[in-house]
Protein backbone atom coordinates (compact mmCIF):
# COMPACT_ATOMS: atom_id res chain seq x y z
CA UNK A 1 0.00 0.00 0.00
CA UNK A 2 1.69 3.33 -0.87
CA UNK A 3 2.18 5.80 2.23
CA UNK A 4 -0.52 8.39 2.86
CA UNK A 5 1.14 12.27 3.39
CA UNK A 6 0.73 12.53 7.07
CA UNK A 7 2.92 8.57 7.36
CA UNK A 8 5.56 10.44 4.60
CA UNK A 9 5.86 13.63 6.91
CA UNK A 10 5.76 12.36 10.41
CA UNK A 11 8.82 10.08 9.38
CA UNK A 12 11.10 11.74 7.20
CA UNK A 13 10.93 15.64 7.75
CA UNK A 14 9.89 19.31 8.79
CA UNK A 15 7.51 21.18 7.10
CA UNK A 16 7.73 24.11 4.66
CA UNK A 17 5.20 26.31 3.07
CA UNK A 18 5.94 27.19 -0.57
CA UNK A 19 3.98 28.29 -3.28
CA UNK A 20 5.31 27.49 -6.99
CA UNK A 21 5.01 30.13 -9.81
CA UNK A 22 3.66 29.02 -13.05
CA UNK A 23 5.80 29.50 -16.12
CA UNK A 24 9.28 27.45 -16.78
CA UNK A 25 9.10 23.77 -15.65
CA UNK A 26 8.40 22.47 -12.03
CA UNK A 27 12.10 22.50 -11.03
CA UNK A 28 12.66 26.54 -12.42
CA UNK A 29 9.37 27.19 -10.05
CA UNK A 30 10.90 25.38 -7.07
CA UNK A 31 14.14 27.05 -7.62
CA UNK A 32 12.51 30.56 -8.04
CA UNK A 33 10.47 30.18 -4.80
CA UNK A 34 13.26 29.03 -3.05
CA UNK A 35 15.13 31.85 -3.88
CA UNK A 36 12.27 33.96 -3.20
CA UNK A 37 11.85 32.70 0.50
CA UNK A 38 15.79 33.22 1.09
CA UNK A 39 15.91 36.64 -0.34
CA UNK A 40 12.84 38.48 1.81
CA UNK A 41 13.98 36.73 4.74
CA UNK A 42 11.55 33.86 5.50
CA UNK A 43 13.77 31.79 5.42
CA UNK A 44 16.91 33.36 7.52
CA UNK A 45 20.16 32.04 7.36
CA UNK A 46 21.61 29.02 8.82
CA UNK A 47 17.52 27.19 8.38
CA UNK A 48 17.74 23.62 7.17
CA UNK A 49 15.35 22.50 4.60
CA UNK A 50 13.30 19.24 4.45
CA UNK A 51 15.14 16.47 2.61
CA UNK A 52 14.42 16.26 -1.19
CA UNK A 53 12.13 13.15 -0.75
CA UNK A 54 9.57 15.32 2.42
CA UNK A 55 9.73 18.52 0.13
CA UNK A 56 8.76 16.26 -2.90
CA UNK A 57 6.14 14.71 -0.96
CA UNK A 58 4.61 18.23 0.63
CA UNK A 59 5.14 19.37 -3.26
CA UNK A 60 3.84 16.65 -4.99
CA UNK A 61 7.02 16.47 -6.82
CA UNK A 62 9.35 13.86 -8.11
CA UNK A 63 12.18 13.78 -5.70
CA UNK A 64 14.97 14.25 -8.34
CA UNK A 65 13.25 17.75 -9.12
CA UNK A 66 14.04 18.75 -5.55
CA UNK A 67 17.32 17.64 -5.86
CA UNK A 68 18.08 19.20 -8.58
CA UNK A 69 16.88 22.46 -8.00
CA UNK A 70 18.76 22.37 -4.17
CA UNK A 71 22.16 21.42 -6.23
CA UNK A 72 21.50 24.41 -8.49
CA UNK A 73 21.11 26.71 -5.31
CA UNK A 74 24.02 25.08 -3.57
CA UNK A 75 26.15 25.99 -6.97
CA UNK A 76 24.89 29.40 -6.95
CA UNK A 77 25.26 29.78 -2.73
CA UNK A 78 21.91 30.64 -1.31
CA UNK A 79 22.17 27.16 -0.11
CA UNK A 80 24.90 24.46 1.36
CA UNK A 81 24.97 21.01 2.03
CA UNK A 82 27.49 19.13 4.17
CA UNK A 83 27.03 15.22 5.10
CA UNK A 84 25.19 14.71 8.20
CA UNK A 85 24.02 18.35 8.48
CA UNK A 86 21.79 18.70 5.74
CA UNK A 87 20.87 21.33 3.43
CA UNK A 88 20.95 24.44 4.55
CA UNK A 89 20.58 28.53 3.83
CA UNK A 90 23.80 29.51 3.36
CA UNK A 91 24.99 31.90 6.02
CA UNK A 92 26.35 34.80 3.39
CA UNK A 93 22.71 34.76 2.17
CA UNK A 94 21.21 37.89 2.86
CA UNK A 95 17.82 39.30 3.03
CA UNK A 96 16.82 42.19 0.43
CA UNK A 97 18.15 45.61 2.00
CA UNK A 98 14.52 46.85 3.06
CA UNK A 99 13.36 43.79 4.17
CA UNK A 100 16.14 43.40 6.88
CA UNK A 101 16.11 46.87 8.10
CA UNK A 102 12.38 46.35 8.62
CA UNK A 103 13.28 42.78 10.56
CA UNK A 104 16.20 44.37 12.18
CA UNK A 105 14.01 47.58 13.29
CA UNK A 106 10.59 45.68 14.30
CA UNK A 107 9.20 48.46 14.17
CA UNK A 108 11.45 50.59 17.34
CA UNK A 109 13.55 52.57 17.90
CA UNK A 110 16.80 51.17 19.17
CA UNK A 111 16.93 50.87 22.90
CA UNK A 112 19.17 52.59 25.34
CA UNK A 113 22.59 51.94 25.55
CA UNK A 114 22.39 51.53 29.50
CA UNK A 115 19.14 50.38 31.03
CA UNK A 116 18.54 52.04 34.51
CA UNK A 117 14.73 51.72 34.90
CA UNK A 118 13.18 50.50 37.39
CA UNK A 119 11.18 47.13 38.02
CA UNK A 120 13.56 45.01 36.18
CA UNK A 121 15.96 42.07 37.63
CA UNK A 122 19.07 41.23 35.96
CA UNK A 123 17.79 38.58 32.96
CA UNK A 124 20.80 37.12 33.27
CA UNK A 125 20.98 36.05 36.45
CA UNK A 126 17.75 33.78 35.92
CA UNK A 127 18.87 29.98 37.46
CA UNK A 128 18.65 28.22 34.04
CA UNK A 129 19.99 24.76 35.78
CA UNK A 130 18.17 25.02 38.73
CA UNK A 131 15.03 25.47 36.68
CA UNK A 132 15.52 23.18 34.29
CA UNK A 133 15.98 20.59 36.82
CA UNK A 134 12.70 21.33 38.48
CA UNK A 135 10.76 21.54 35.59
CA UNK A 136 12.45 17.69 34.74
CA UNK A 137 11.43 16.53 37.66
CA UNK A 138 8.12 18.00 37.80
CA UNK A 139 6.96 16.85 34.45
CA UNK A 140 8.21 13.27 35.42
CA UNK A 141 6.53 13.28 38.35
CA UNK A 142 3.21 15.10 37.56
CA UNK A 143 -0.19 13.30 37.03
CA UNK A 144 -2.09 12.61 33.99
CA UNK A 145 -4.76 14.81 34.61
CA UNK A 146 -1.93 17.39 34.73
CA UNK A 147 -2.35 17.87 31.31
CA UNK A 148 -5.31 18.30 30.93
CA UNK A 149 -7.65 21.52 30.97
CA UNK A 150 -6.24 22.55 34.41
CA UNK A 151 -8.25 24.12 38.05
CA UNK A 152 -8.91 27.92 37.88
CA UNK A 153 -7.35 28.15 41.08
CA UNK A 154 -3.90 26.96 40.08
CA UNK A 155 -2.09 23.81 40.17
CA UNK A 156 -2.90 22.16 44.19
CA UNK A 157 1.14 21.53 44.47
CA UNK A 158 1.71 24.81 43.91
CA UNK A 159 -0.93 26.31 45.73
CA UNK A 160 0.71 24.07 48.76
CA UNK A 161 4.36 25.35 47.99
CA UNK A 162 3.29 28.72 48.30
CA UNK A 163 1.53 28.10 51.68
CA UNK A 164 4.17 26.77 53.56
CA UNK A 165 7.29 29.62 51.68
CA UNK A 166 4.63 32.16 52.46
CA UNK A 167 4.00 30.89 56.02
CA UNK A 168 7.81 30.98 56.41
CA UNK A 169 9.37 33.78 54.74
CA UNK A 170 6.73 36.52 54.90
CA UNK A 171 4.31 35.73 57.88
CA UNK A 172 1.19 35.10 55.78
CA UNK A 173 -1.67 32.91 57.13
CA UNK A 174 -3.62 30.72 54.95
CA UNK A 175 -4.12 27.33 53.40
CA UNK A 176 -3.75 26.13 49.30
CA UNK A 177 -7.78 26.41 49.56
CA UNK A 178 -7.21 30.34 49.79
CA UNK A 179 -4.41 30.51 46.85
CA UNK A 180 -5.47 31.63 43.64
CA UNK A 181 -2.67 31.59 40.89
CA UNK A 182 -2.50 34.39 38.40
CA UNK A 183 -0.05 35.38 35.78
CA UNK A 184 0.91 38.55 37.84
CA UNK A 185 -0.30 41.39 39.88
CA UNK A 186 -1.34 43.12 36.78
CA UNK A 187 -3.69 40.00 36.29
CA UNK A 188 -4.94 40.47 39.68
CA UNK A 189 -6.15 43.68 39.62
CA UNK A 190 -8.23 42.61 36.30
CA UNK A 191 -9.11 39.53 37.62
CA UNK A 192 -10.66 41.44 41.54
CA UNK A 193 -12.06 44.57 39.25
CA UNK A 194 -13.01 43.17 36.21
CA UNK A 195 -15.81 41.67 36.93
CA UNK A 196 -14.88 40.28 39.61
CA UNK A 197 -15.64 40.59 43.47
CA UNK A 198 -14.33 43.98 43.75
CA UNK A 199 -16.00 47.24 43.22
CA UNK A 200 -14.42 50.77 43.40
CA UNK A 201 -13.69 53.46 44.81
CA UNK A 202 -10.52 52.59 46.04
CA UNK A 203 -7.84 54.51 48.61
CA UNK A 204 -4.19 53.87 46.96
CA UNK A 205 -1.37 55.43 47.83
CA UNK A 206 -0.27 58.76 46.17
CA UNK A 207 2.90 57.39 44.12
CA UNK A 208 2.23 54.25 42.70
CA UNK A 209 2.81 52.74 38.87
CA UNK A 210 0.68 54.86 36.02
CA UNK A 211 -0.13 51.64 34.64
CA UNK A 212 -1.99 50.33 37.89
CA UNK A 213 -3.84 53.06 37.75
CA UNK A 214 -4.52 53.02 34.57
CA UNK A 215 -6.04 48.91 34.65
CA UNK A 216 -8.38 50.56 37.20
CA UNK A 217 -9.35 53.05 35.30
CA UNK A 218 -10.05 51.20 32.50
CA UNK A 219 -12.72 48.71 35.28
CA UNK A 220 -14.81 52.00 36.52
CA UNK A 221 -12.58 52.50 39.68
CA UNK A 222 -12.06 55.44 40.97
CA UNK A 223 -9.06 55.96 42.76
CA UNK A 224 -8.52 58.30 45.85
CA UNK A 225 -4.81 59.10 46.89
CA UNK A 226 -3.07 59.07 50.14
CA UNK A 227 -0.49 61.48 51.42
CA UNK A 228 2.85 59.78 51.57
CA UNK A 229 5.69 59.94 53.91
CA UNK A 230 8.95 59.05 54.86
CA UNK A 231 6.49 56.07 57.09
CA UNK A 232 4.84 54.92 54.15
CA UNK A 233 0.91 55.94 53.23
CA UNK A 234 -1.24 58.04 56.10
CA UNK A 235 -3.79 55.52 56.62
CA UNK A 236 -5.10 58.02 59.53
CA UNK A 237 -6.23 59.69 55.52
CA UNK A 238 -8.86 56.66 55.40
CA UNK A 239 -12.52 57.19 56.12
CA UNK A 240 -14.85 54.63 57.04
CA UNK A 241 -16.99 55.70 54.22
CA UNK A 242 -14.54 53.76 52.13
CA UNK A 243 -14.39 50.12 51.81
CA UNK A 244 -10.85 48.97 50.03
CA UNK A 245 -6.80 50.57 50.43
CA UNK A 246 -4.37 49.26 47.92
CA UNK A 247 -0.82 49.59 49.80
CA UNK A 248 2.76 48.66 49.46
CA UNK A 249 3.75 47.56 52.95
CA UNK A 250 7.29 45.90 52.62
CA UNK A 251 8.51 48.56 50.59
CA UNK A 252 6.81 51.71 49.07
CA UNK A 253 7.12 52.08 45.59
CA UNK A 254 8.58 54.08 44.41
CA UNK A 255 9.61 56.24 47.39
CA UNK A 256 11.01 53.22 49.51
CA UNK A 257 10.76 52.44 53.04
CA UNK A 258 7.97 49.91 54.81
CA UNK A 259 5.04 50.94 56.25
CA UNK A 260 5.28 52.11 59.67
CA UNK A 261 4.31 49.66 62.41
CA UNK A 262 1.71 51.94 64.14
CA UNK A 263 0.17 52.51 60.70
CA UNK A 264 0.06 49.19 60.14
CA UNK A 265 -2.19 48.37 63.66
CA UNK A 266 -4.10 51.73 62.21
CA UNK A 267 -5.01 50.16 59.36
CA UNK A 268 -5.96 46.60 60.28
CA UNK A 269 -8.31 48.87 62.81
CA UNK A 270 -9.74 50.65 59.98
CA UNK A 271 -10.56 47.21 58.20
CA UNK A 272 -12.28 46.16 61.24
CA UNK A 273 -14.18 48.71 61.72
CA UNK A 274 -15.46 49.78 58.49
CA UNK A 275 -15.58 46.20 57.41
CA UNK A 276 -13.04 47.49 54.65
CA UNK A 277 -10.50 45.48 52.41
CA UNK A 278 -6.58 45.84 52.48
CA UNK A 279 -4.67 44.93 48.94
CA UNK A 280 -1.44 44.34 49.70
CA UNK A 281 1.14 44.47 47.46
CA UNK A 282 4.02 42.49 48.47
CA UNK A 283 6.23 44.85 46.36
CA UNK A 284 10.08 43.64 46.75
CA UNK A 285 9.45 41.75 50.04
CA UNK A 286 12.05 39.67 49.65
CA UNK A 287 15.04 41.83 48.99
CA UNK A 288 15.48 44.13 52.18
CA UNK A 289 19.01 44.66 53.30
CA UNK A 290 19.02 46.45 56.75
CA UNK A 291 17.40 43.91 58.23
CA UNK A 292 15.31 40.43 58.21
CA UNK A 293 12.66 41.26 55.86
CA UNK A 294 9.30 43.31 56.96
CA UNK A 295 6.54 40.27 57.45
CA UNK A 296 3.02 40.68 55.92
CA UNK A 297 0.20 42.78 57.04
CA UNK A 298 -2.01 39.83 55.51
CA UNK A 299 -0.74 38.10 58.55
CA UNK A 300 -2.25 40.68 61.56
CA UNK A 301 -5.86 39.85 59.46
CA UNK A 302 -5.68 36.99 56.86
CA UNK A 303 -9.95 37.76 57.14
CA UNK A 304 -9.31 41.58 56.23
CA UNK A 305 -6.02 41.42 54.04
CA UNK A 306 -5.70 40.19 50.14
CA UNK A 307 -2.52 39.48 49.68
CA UNK A 308 -0.15 39.47 45.84
CA UNK A 309 2.88 38.61 45.88
CA UNK A 310 4.37 37.43 42.41
CA UNK A 311 8.01 35.71 40.76
CA UNK A 312 8.27 38.75 38.20
CA UNK A 313 11.82 40.04 40.33
CA UNK A 314 12.74 37.08 42.32
CA UNK A 315 13.17 35.24 39.51
CA UNK A 316 11.87 36.65 36.23
CA UNK A 317 8.89 38.47 34.37
CA UNK A 318 9.05 35.81 31.51
CA UNK A 319 7.75 32.96 34.14
CA UNK A 320 4.15 34.76 34.53
CA UNK A 321 3.07 33.47 37.71
CA UNK A 322 1.25 35.34 40.32
CA UNK A 323 -0.68 34.20 43.42
CA UNK A 324 -3.53 35.64 45.16
CA UNK A 325 -4.10 35.09 49.28
CA UNK A 326 -7.67 35.69 49.62
CA UNK A 327 -10.12 35.72 52.65
CA UNK A 328 -12.51 32.98 52.32
CA UNK A 329 -15.47 35.16 51.15
CA UNK A 330 -13.74 36.61 47.86
CA UNK A 331 -12.51 33.36 46.44
CA UNK A 332 -15.65 32.01 44.60
CA UNK A 333 -15.75 35.80 42.63
CA UNK A 334 -12.10 35.35 41.83
CA UNK A 335 -12.27 32.00 40.11
CA UNK A 336 -15.61 33.04 38.94
CA UNK A 337 -13.74 36.00 37.10
CA UNK A 338 -11.08 33.89 36.15
CA UNK A 339 -13.23 31.20 34.50
CA UNK A 340 -13.57 27.68 33.93
CA UNK A 341 -10.50 27.06 31.49
CA UNK A 342 -6.85 28.25 33.14
CA UNK A 343 -6.05 30.94 30.11
CA UNK A 344 -3.30 32.53 31.99
CA UNK A 345 -0.78 31.33 33.91
CA UNK A 346 0.74 27.44 32.31
CA UNK A 347 0.25 24.22 34.09
CA UNK A 348 4.27 23.38 33.26
CA UNK A 349 5.65 26.54 34.94
CA UNK A 350 3.30 26.13 37.39
CA UNK A 351 4.49 22.62 38.19
CA UNK A 352 8.09 23.75 37.41
CA UNK A 353 7.87 27.07 40.69
CA UNK A 354 6.30 24.28 42.98
CA UNK A 355 9.77 21.79 42.67
CA UNK A 356 11.59 25.05 42.50
CA UNK A 357 10.26 25.94 45.78
CA UNK A 358 9.99 22.52 47.54
CA UNK A 359 13.86 21.94 46.39
CA UNK A 360 15.06 25.04 48.29
CA UNK A 361 16.10 25.79 44.97
CA UNK A 362 13.94 29.22 45.51
CA UNK A 363 15.79 30.08 48.65
CA UNK A 364 19.18 29.48 47.39
CA UNK A 365 18.37 31.70 44.21
CA UNK A 366 16.47 34.69 46.22
CA UNK A 367 19.31 34.70 48.63
CA UNK A 368 22.01 35.38 46.35
CA UNK A 369 20.37 37.57 44.41
CA UNK A 370 19.90 39.66 47.74
CA UNK A 371 23.71 39.88 48.06
CA UNK A 372 24.27 40.35 44.61
CA UNK A 373 21.47 43.17 44.57
CA UNK A 374 23.13 44.55 47.74
CA UNK A 375 26.29 44.90 46.19
CA UNK A 376 25.28 46.70 43.57
CA UNK A 377 23.40 48.94 45.60
CA UNK A 378 26.41 50.18 48.04
CA UNK A 379 28.41 50.51 44.77
CA UNK A 380 25.46 52.82 43.31
CA UNK A 381 25.41 54.97 46.66
CA UNK A 382 29.41 54.83 47.34
CA UNK A 383 29.87 55.81 43.30
CA UNK A 384 27.31 59.16 43.83
CA UNK A 385 28.65 59.93 47.19
CA UNK A 386 32.04 60.35 45.50
CA UNK A 387 31.21 61.81 42.26
CA UNK A 388 28.11 63.41 43.10
CA UNK A 389 27.50 64.24 46.01
CA UNK A 390 25.36 67.05 45.34
CA UNK A 391 22.27 63.92 45.04
CA UNK A 392 20.66 63.06 47.99
CA UNK A 393 20.04 59.18 47.49
CA UNK A 394 16.35 57.79 49.33
CA UNK A 395 14.27 54.48 49.37
CA UNK A 396 17.77 51.81 49.78
CA UNK A 397 17.01 49.96 52.56
CA UNK A 398 15.20 47.29 50.28
CA UNK A 399 14.14 46.75 46.71
CA UNK A 400 15.84 47.03 43.23
CA UNK A 401 15.70 50.97 42.79
CA UNK A 402 16.73 53.72 44.52
CA UNK A 403 15.26 57.54 44.33
CA UNK A 404 17.69 60.44 43.58
CA UNK A 405 15.96 63.23 45.28
CA UNK A 406 16.45 66.70 43.01
CA UNK A 407 15.48 70.38 44.20
CA UNK A 408 11.96 71.66 42.44
CA UNK A 409 12.89 72.65 38.06
CA UNK A 410 15.69 70.19 37.31
CA UNK A 411 14.10 66.94 37.02
CA UNK A 412 13.40 67.21 33.67
CA UNK A 413 16.94 68.54 32.80
CA UNK A 414 18.54 65.61 34.46
CA UNK A 415 16.51 63.37 32.27
CA UNK A 416 16.97 65.44 28.81
CA UNK A 417 21.11 64.79 30.04
CA UNK A 418 20.30 61.27 30.64
CA UNK A 419 18.34 60.90 27.21
CA UNK A 420 21.40 62.15 25.44
CA UNK A 421 23.95 59.87 27.25
CA UNK A 422 22.05 57.18 26.29
CA UNK A 423 20.85 56.39 29.87
CA UNK A 424 17.35 55.62 30.53
CA UNK A 425 15.94 56.14 33.91
CA UNK A 426 12.42 57.22 35.16
CA UNK A 427 11.47 60.72 36.47
CA UNK A 428 9.99 60.39 39.92
CA UNK A 429 6.88 63.00 38.94
CA UNK A 430 5.51 60.01 36.54
CA UNK A 431 4.52 57.84 39.49
CA UNK A 432 2.87 60.58 40.89
CA UNK A 433 -1.33 60.20 41.53
CA UNK A 434 -2.48 63.20 39.33
CA UNK A 435 -5.09 64.02 42.68
CA UNK A 436 -2.43 63.52 45.01
CA UNK A 437 -2.12 66.30 47.59
CA UNK A 438 1.42 66.52 47.62
CA UNK A 439 4.17 68.73 46.97
CA UNK A 440 5.73 68.14 43.67
CA UNK A 441 8.97 66.46 44.00
CA UNK A 442 11.51 66.37 41.35
CA UNK A 443 13.97 62.58 41.28
CA UNK A 444 15.03 60.12 39.61
CA UNK A 445 14.04 56.56 40.08
CA UNK A 446 17.45 54.57 38.82
CA UNK A 447 16.64 50.69 39.32
CA UNK A 448 20.08 49.00 39.37
CA UNK A 449 19.26 45.43 38.95
CA UNK A 450 18.45 45.67 35.16
CA UNK A 451 21.93 45.28 33.65
CA UNK A 452 23.90 41.99 33.58
CA UNK A 453 27.09 42.18 35.84
CA UNK A 454 29.30 42.78 33.21
CA UNK A 455 27.38 45.97 31.89
CA UNK A 456 26.50 47.65 35.38
CA UNK A 457 30.05 49.59 36.21
CA UNK A 458 29.38 51.25 32.90
CA UNK A 459 26.25 51.97 33.02
CA UNK A 460 26.75 53.48 36.24
CA UNK A 461 29.72 55.67 34.94
CA UNK A 462 27.41 57.01 32.66
CA UNK A 463 24.81 57.81 34.67
CA UNK A 464 27.46 59.64 37.37
CA UNK A 465 28.93 61.44 34.60
CA UNK A 466 25.69 62.51 33.93
CA UNK A 467 24.91 64.13 37.39
CA UNK A 468 28.30 65.35 37.71
CA UNK A 469 28.32 67.77 34.82
CA UNK A 470 28.76 71.31 36.16
CA UNK A 471 25.58 72.53 34.69
CA UNK A 472 23.55 70.04 36.30
CA UNK A 473 25.31 70.00 39.33
CA UNK A 474 25.02 73.44 39.78
CA UNK A 475 21.39 73.24 39.40
CA UNK A 476 21.13 70.14 41.49
CA UNK A 477 22.94 71.57 44.13
CA UNK A 478 21.34 74.22 44.93
CA UNK A 479 18.24 73.84 47.90
CA UNK A 480 19.73 70.06 48.05
CA UNK A 481 17.96 68.13 50.51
Amino acid sequence: MAENWVNLAERIGADLHLQLPGGGGRRAALTRALRAAVRSGRLAPGTRLPPYRSLAADLGLARNTVADAYAELVAEGWLTARQGSGTRVALGAQPAPARQAARSAGGRSPGPAHDLRQGQPDASSFPRAAWLASARRAVTAAPNEAFGPGDPRGRPELRRALAEYLARTRGVRTDADRIVVCSGFAHALRLLFGGGPLTGPLAVEGYGLPFHRGLLEQAGVRTRPLTVDGDGARVDELSKAERAVLLTPAHQFPTGGPLHSRRRTAVVEWAAASDGLILEDDYDGEFRYDRQPVGAVQGLAPDRVLYIGSASKSLSPAVRLGWMVLPDHLVDGALKAKGEREAWAGVLDQLALADFLDSGSYDRHVRRMRQRYRARRDRFVTALAEQAPHVHVTGIAAGLHAVLRLPPGTETAALEAATRAGVAVDGLSMFRHPAARLPPEDGLVVGYATPPDHAFENALQALVHVLARPELSRRTGAGSP
